[in-house]
């Protein structure tokens, strides 16, 4: 039984370490995932393409509870990844992965077209707790790669409060370090409460572009990162942000004016790319 699907990454529009609401986007680059299962209680193996050392468990985990969760047979499998997107870079690379091999995993039995994606979401949030890679559940960031668009939720419910399609140029830089979100400092995090608020509430109203830019300063300050990136932005893009816990910056904004923040951007060590925002979401193959 073999089965095979792609999942979009994501930009932040609200960090939801502060106070379990977050909100993010779906951009142009993709996590893939292929999937093997067999009949038998051999386990299942995961590998990640070009990274014989990454931490396999989540994907592993991922096809685990989204076999239990579809048949009562026990299953092996083999399941492999590879990303466009660095891992650990604030890109929403884990939460790609875990929708990608979720829906792998369901098209190999035969009922991806079945299941909501919504349901399929919360299979892979629920791996991401169980092995320990998340501290918020980080449904914001599931749900904005699974469903495509924007999405704002409450990760404590697991609840999507809001859903929409944004159509803008990416800008995206990405130092040469990694930041896990699993590491991130949460109680400092908790202290920037208040801010995060008016940005959930920001986001609300439909102000992504605000919302973002304040999400970025504020976070940059509780998780120590430099806010120069995002100054060095404006006012040439609409909006920008430290992406997740980082290291990443994403700036949006129309092609034109995201040029003259590359232009700057580009200077810096690391890497920068342009893409769109991405508004399908995940897909088998």
């Amino acid at each position: 039984m073999d089965g095979s699907a792609v999942a979009p990454a994501a930009g932040t529009v609200l960090n939801a370490l502060a106070t379990g609401h977050g909100s993010a986007f779906a951009i142009d680059e993709y996590v893939h995932a292929d999937v093997r299962l067999d009949a038998g209680e051999g386990g299942v193996t995961g590998h990640v393409e070009d990274a014989p050392d990454a931490d396999t468990r989540l994907i592993e985990r991922c096809v685990e509870l989204a076999a239990a969760d579809t048949t009562a047979d026990s299953v092996t499998g083999i399941v492999e990844t590879a990303s466009e997107v660095p891992m650990a870079s604030g890109l929403k690379s884990s939460s790609a992965a875990a929708n990608a091999t979720v829906l792998a995993t369901l098209d190999a039995l035969g009922v991806a077209e079945e299941t909501s994606r919504e349901a399929a979401a919360r299979i892979g949030v629920r791996a991401a707790r169980d092995v320990g890679v998340t501290v918020t559940g980080a449904f914001d960031d599931a749900s904005a790669s699974m469903l495509g668009g924007l999405t704002v939720t409450d990760n404590e419910r697991d609840a999507l409060l809001t859903r929409d399609e944004v159509d803008w140029d990416v800008l995206v830089w990405t130092p040469p370090t990694q930041s896990f979100s699993a590491d991130a400092d949460a109680d400092r995090c908790a202290q920037i409460a208040p801010v995060a608020d008016l940005v959930r509430e920001l986001a609300l109203a439909g102000r992504y572009e605000t919302a973002m830019t304040v999400n970025g300063f504020a976070f940059c300050a509780a998780l120590d990162h430099p806010a120069g990136p995002a100054v060095d932005a404006l006012p040439a893009a609409d909006g920008v942000s430290l992406s997740g816990t980082g290291p990443s910056y994403v700036a949006v904004g129309d092609r034109e004016a995201l040029d003259d923040v590359n232009d700057i951007w580009s200077t810096y060590e690391g890497d920068t790319w342009l893409t769109t925002t991405q508004t399908q979401g995940a897909r088998t193959n």
